[in-house]
């Protein structure tokens, strides 16, 4: 992808009345020290009006794994960041939140694995930071979920291991706590050609034998699922690299389906590639049911450290997801 560059356009402020006017910049995506955020296939935790954004560490000579079907184009992992803020707008680097190792290609966290699409939840019962990753061999024929623990959002994180859920692939994933406290892993499955949703255990650390396929023989992945005046919608992309495609959205009036696939949710210029993103994470606006965040990547294939990010506001109207560039 020929965008390296950050475009971030952020709706920060709302009233009872209407939205604000777009934040739009140009440039790199900064932290209050001035350096390039490096958090990708993120995902952010909402917890005592902090927002803390955790993402895949990108750095270093970007190469390409031999005897790929597809552009199997890496870096080495570098773990997982974790940067705060309180107005979505200026970005604290807190360090790393889960390390990788060097040296040590039996172990899960080397840097010659997949470390990709953190996710963090807290649990009020455990007291506990949870995190889920896609942790993965670079020809990703492991696809498992990786599992830590922090007793503090910025971590450090503890590493518990990795696990297939139900026996099935977990590739591309995000996570999902529902107003009653149930969390939900969310994973492409069975070669990305169907999407899981997997019920996961009270502490949050397991998956339980409780769950469904959805989206069968659709080839979707980068699942970002979020809730509206009880309905449930999960965004996703196609499968296609690291090259752009239509994003899609169901819906369903249970986490467990029936779902039903409405379409793209982008329109305007550039919606049919999702602006050239691939999207991540939906972030609710706290105390706003009806506004969110639309997060994405950029991705620069050719040199993955310098791929950038989109982050669009948006609104669910009368049901349906409307994303404008």
């Amino acid at each position: 992808m020929k965008y390296t560059v950050l475009i971030l356009i952020l709706s920060i402020f709302f009233n009872n009345q209407a939205r604000s006017q777009n934040m739009i910049s140009g440039g790199d995506f900064k932290d209050t020290d001035g350096n390039q955020i490096n958090a990708h296939g993120a995902g952010v935790l909402y917890y005592n009006e902090v927002y803390y954004l955790f993402g895949e560490i990108k750095k270093g000579k970007t190469w390409l794994v031999p005897g790929q079907s597809w552009e199997d184009y890496r870096v080495p992992a570098g773990g997982v960041s974790c940067y705060s803020s309180t107005d979505l707008k200026h970005w604290k680097n807190l360090g790393t939140a889960l390390r990788s190792v060097t040296g040590d290609p039996s172990n899960d966290l080397d840097t010659g694995r997949v470390i990709e699409r953190p996710k963090v939840l807290y649990n009020e019962k455990t007291k506990k930071f949870v995190m889920w990753f896609h942790n993965d061999r670079n020809d990703y024929q492991d696809s498992k979920a990786g599992i830590a623990i922090s007793d503090s959002p910025e971590g450090p994180y503890t590493y518990l291991g990795s696990i297939k859920p139900n026996n099935q692939m977990l590739r591309d994933m995000t996570l999902f706590k529902d107003t009653d406290g149930k969390a939900y892993v969310v994973y492409s499955s069975e070669d990305n050609n169907t999407m899981h949703v997997c019920l996961l255990t009270d502490d949050y650390l397991k998956p339980t034998e409780h769950y469904t396929r959805i989206l069968i023989d659709r080839n979707r992945e980068s699942p970002a699922l979020f809730k509206n005046n009880g309905k449930y919608f999960l965004i996703t992309s196609g499968c296609s690299g690291w090259s752009p495609n239509a994003a899609s959205y169901a819906t369903a009036n249970s986490i467990m389906g029936a779902w039903t696939e409405i379409g793209n949710p982008c329109s305007g210029t550039n919606a049919e590639q999702t602006f050239f993103a691939q999207g991540n994470y939906v972030l609710p606006i706290n105390g706003k049911p009806s506004n969110f965040i639309f997060m994405g990547d950029l991705w620069n294939k050719l040199d993955l450290e310098k791929s950038g990010y989109l982050w669009i506001p948006f609104e669910v109207i009368d049901g349906e997801v409307k994303i404008n560039n």
